[in-house]
């Protein structure tokens, strides 16, 4: 890899963070367009397309501060609905400071996109490091999830739980 990257003169010591776009819906200009005319540097900034609706940015950053990956996925974002009318998700993988640990980002972009579809379905841009205790949960397999909710909830047992626990529960699940 780093053999290649010189070859191609490609910097392989500088932070850069992998931003999975995934637009919802269709459009008269491509997604991989849309994105390529906000990022036109070729030798800093790489966009390619996975997919009809995936686009992938790796994006070179000053700093490997999660604050700016935030701040500059909210402008693609904000970006992307004010020119385009494009409603999009993005995943933020973490900061690497090399070109072998993109493929992780890139990993920890897509599960960023999964786990928050199911744990903040109200937020566009979701960031691997601010999963939390949802990134542990989503990692674990269905088959143990159903074992766990079997033990906790017995068959019958939802009929023993008054109206204010009922309550307290859904507020809980709310929050």
């Amino acid at each position: 890899i780093y053999i290649k990257s010189k070859e191609l003169h490609f910097a392989f010591d500088v932070d850069r963070v992998v931003f999975l776009i995934r637009f919802h819906g269709k459009f008269d200009v491509l997604p991989y367009d849309m994105v390529q005319n906000m990022y036109p540097d070729k030798n800093k900034d790489y966009v390619i397309s996975v997919g009809e609706q995936d686009i992938v940015l790796v994006k070179e950053m000053k700093t490997g501060d999660v604050k700016e990956s935030e701040k500059t996925a909210k402008s693609i974002s904000d970006t992307l609905s004010s020119e385009f009318f494009a409603k999009v998700s993005i995943g933020v993988g973490t900061v690497v400071d090399n070109i072998k640990d993109l493929a992780r980002s890139y990993k920890e972009a897509q599960v960023a996109l999964e786990v928050g579809k199911v744990f903040d379905t109200d937020k566009n841009i979701v960031s691997y490091e601010n999963l939390g205790i949802g990134r542990l949960i989503y990692q674990l397999p269905t088959t143990l999830c159903e074992m766990f909710l079997q033990e906790v909830f017995k068959k019958g047992s939802m009929d023993t739980l008054d109206r204010e626990a009922l309550v307290t529960i859904q507020a809980f699940f709310e929050n």
